[in-house]
Order: C-alpha cells, then structure tokens, then sequence
C-alpha cells in the first residue's frame, strides 16, 4: 500500500518552470525618453546661457580698382579677422585675453557680396558685442594700412549690438532633444536584444513518428 500511494503521488510529468512576467516592449522606450528628458532638461538648466552679436564690414573699391577685386579682398579679409595680428590689436578695446577672442569670435563671407560679418558669443550680452565691434574694428584698420597698394577700402557697415535674448538652446529645447535620443536609443537595445522562445501552455511536448523512431531502433 505504502508503495501505491507514494507512486499516486508522485508526478508523473516533467515540472514545469514557474512563467516570469515579461515588461511589454514599449516600456523600454518610455523608460529612455523619460531618462533622456530628464538629463537633457538639467543640461538645460545648469549649462549657462550665451549671447551672439554680429558686425558687418564691407570691401569698397578705390579709383583704381573694381568691384571683382573688392569681393577678392573681401575674401581675403574674412580669413585674416581671427588670426593673431588683428585679434592682439582688438583685445585692447574688447578688454578680454586674446584667447577669449580665438574661441569666441568667428568671421564668414559671402560669394556674392564684398562683406564679412564678424561674430561674437559669449556668456554676457554686452561682452558679445564688444567683441564683434573689436575685432571689426581691428580689421578694418589694418586692412586700410595697405589700401594704396590693395586699392581696396575696408569700412563699417553696421555694427553689432547688444542681444536680448540667448542664441543658446532652452531647457524645454534640451528636455526634447534628450527624450527623442533616450527613445531611440531604448528603441535600438529592444531591437538589439535576443529573442526568446516560449512554448504554448498546454501544449503536449512533440515525439517523433513511429518512422523516425524505426530508424533510430534500426540504427542501434
């Protein structure tokens, strides 16, 4: 008796493994847009604002010249404004180093137009046009020291002035940036991710037919 119970009580199947529950794919991208935002929107808030100005200066041709050599000198001008000659003249009336300048000035000319505009960021709105100004300034002056010989003429065509508003992005700007990279990048680990195979619940495990296993008896 003893030996019939214990039998009627055992199973007689393999234990199946207990089911985990498995977080629907969604919720791996809201997980890194939430984050994304989140660090993108205290980037925001911590980096601080900068300001942009920008002057404009123009090449204006002598008696002796014409307007295709003004837009030649014009170009010329324009990868002249950073460098070390004019940038050490425009610290003076900038009233910062010569390497707050290098980093924070640009210059850029245009194909069609004797012009290079001057560009100036800083983190103070005031600043950055003083710079822009400077430099403008500085260039225009030693440009006009060679003028008998270039028959080219440098002058100020509008001056840069003070900013209102931060050219930098927002907090909310950042936030969305940080949230659209944080989804596509917990878009790519699903995708990334390996697949797992799961069995149908109640279904019975496959045996071979009875030709395969014929074949397995003969092989013995």
């Amino acid at each position: 008796m003893t030996s019939v119970t214990s039998m009627a009580e055992t199973p007689t199947g393999p234990r199946r493994p207990a089911r985990l529950r498995v977080l629907p794919a969604w919720s791996l991208i809201a997980a890194g847009a939430l984050a994304g935002g989140l660090l993108g929107g205290v980037y925001g808030l911590a980096k601080p604002p900068t300001y942009t100005a920008t002057s404009y200066v123009v090449a204006v041709p002598t008696e002796k010249s014409d307007p295709a050599s003004a837009l030649g000198f014009a170009q010329a001008y324009g990868r002249v404004a950073t460098q070390l000659a004019v940038l050490g003249d425009a610290q003076v009336w900038a009233g910062v180093p010569v390497k707050t300048l290098k980093s924070g000035v640009q210059a850029a000319t245009s194909p069609d137009a004797p012009m290079v505009s001057i560009t100036a960021t800083s983190s103070r709105p005031d600043l950055a046009a003083d710079m822009a100004n400077a430099v403008s300034r500085a260039l225009t002056r030693h440009a006009n020291d060679t003028k008998d010989a270039t028959h080219v003429e440098l002058q100020q065509f509008a001056r840069a002035t003070k900013p209102t508003e931060p050219s930098s992005a927002s907090s909310t700007v950042t936030g969305l940036v940080g949230a659209s990279a944080g989804g596509l990048l917990g878009g790519l680990v699903l995708l990334a991710r390996p697949r797992r195979t799961t069995e149908e619940p109640g279904r019975p495990a496959s045996v071979p037919g009875p030709a395969v296993a014929a074949d397995a008896h003969g092989q013995l």
